[in-house]
C-alpha cells in the first residue's frame, strides 16, 4: 500500500455513560485513512467493522490485527497501554466500544464466571478474542450507527443498545440470534436487504422507488419494508436521508466544495430543498456549519 495515498481520518467519539465510550469511524475517501484514538490500559475494546477492511496497529506496527467486514476483535491488557491506530480501507466502517474493566464488572458481577476474563484466575491476564458478528449483533450494530437522534437522546439510545449488544455477545445460546429474529433465520433475505442497501448508496443521486429496488433484489415490497427496517433500524427513506446528510457534512468540511455544489452531488435539485434537509437533520444550516470550521 503506497503510504502517500493514506489520508488522515476523523472519528466521532461518543460519552455514553462513565466509563464507556463509543467511537465511529467512517472512510468514504478513495485512499486508506488512519485513525488514532488514546486509550488508558483500564479499558476493555472491542471493534466490530460493518463495512470494508480494517487493520489495527500496535507497538509502532510491529503487531497487527485484521479485522474484515462482519468480523470483531476485543482486546484487554492490563499491564501496557494500547492506544488504537487503525488503519481503515476505502469504503469501510468500524464501530468501536470502549468499556472500563471497572464498568464491565458491573454489568457480570452476578455472571462473572460465564465470563472467562473475569473470573479470579485470569485477573490481570491479557486477552484477544476474534468473533464474527452474527445477525442480532448485527442489527444493533447498524442501528447505533445509522440512528439520528438529537444528542442527549442518542446518548441515552446507545447506552441501552451497547447494554444489549454486551448480552449478545456474552451468550452462550448459539442459537439466540435465529430464535429471536425468524426473519433473520433466511439468509438469502439478508444478502438481498444489504445488496438494496449498497444500491441505493451507490445511486443516491437518482435513488430507485421502493418498488422498482423490491424488484431489483427480488424481494417482495413488504419483506424489503419490513426487513430493512429490522436489520438497519430504519425506514429505505430515512436510511437514505441521514446518509445523503453525513456525506454532504462531509463534503462541507473537506472545504472543497459550495453549498450548492454539495446539493448536487448529494441529489439535491435545488439548494434549498438541501438546506431544509441539512437543517432538520443536523439543527443549523449548511452556511453555518461551514463558518463553525
Amino acid at each position: 500500500m503506497n503510504l502517500k495515498n493514506i489520508a488522515k481520518g476523523s472519528t466521532e467519539s461518543f460519552t455514553v455513560d462513565d466509563g464507556v465510550i463509543l467511537l465511529k469511524q467512517t472512510n468514504d475517501n478513495e485512499f486508506a485513512s488512519n485513525f488514532n484514538y488514546n486509550i488508558s490500559k483500564d479499558y476493555i475494546q472491542f471493534h466490530f467493522c460493518l463495512k470494508g477492511t480494517s487493520k489495527f496497529l500496535f507497538n509502532q506496527g510491529s503487531y497487527v490485527f485484521n479485522v474484515e467486514n462482519e468480523n470483531s476483535i476485543l482486546l484487554y491488557n492490563p499491564n501496557k497501554e494500547l492506544p488504537i491506530d487503525l488503519l481503515l480501507d476505502s469504503n469501510s466502517q468500524v464501530l468501536s466500544i470502549l468499556i472500563s474493566i471497572k464498568k464491565f464488572h458491573s454489568l457480570f458481577s452476578d455472571e462473572s464466571d460465564q465470563i472467562s476474563f473475569l473470573n479470579n484466575d485470569n485477573i490481570g491476564n491479557k486477552l484477544y478474542k476474534e468473533k464474527q458478528i452474527g445477525p442480532m449483533i448485527a442489527i444493533i450494530l447498524n442501528q447505533m450507527y445509522q440512528q439520528s437522534l438529537n444528542l442527549s437522546m442518542y446518548k441515552l439510545y446507545l447506552r441501552g443498545k451497547i447494554f444489549e449488544l454486551m448480552s449478545l455477545y456474552f451468550s452462550k445460546d448459539k442459537e439466540m440470534d435465529i430464535e429471536q429474529c425468524p426473519f433473520l433465520a433466511d439468509d438469502n433475505n439478508i444478502k438481498k436487504i444489504k445488496k438494496a442497501k449498497e444500491i441505493i448508496i451507490s445511486r443516491m443521486i437518482e435513488p430507485p422507488t421502493l418498488v422498482q429496488l423490491s424488484k431489483e433484489v427480488d424481494i417482495s415490497l413488504k419483506k424489503l419494508k419490513q426487513g430493512f427496517k429490522q436489520v438497519y433500524g430504519t425506514s429505505v427513506f430515512s436510511f437514505l436521508i441521514d446518509y445523503k446528510m453525513q456525506v454532504s457534512k462531509r463534503l462541507l468540511s473537506s472545504g472543497e466544495y459550495n453549498v450548492n455544489e454539495v446539493a448536487l452531488k448529494v441529489g439535491y435539485s435545488t439548494a434549498t430543498h438541501f438546506i431544509n434537509a441539512f437543517k432538520k437533520k443536523f439543527g443549523t444550516t449548511p452556511k453555518k456549519y461551514l463558518m463553525t470550521i
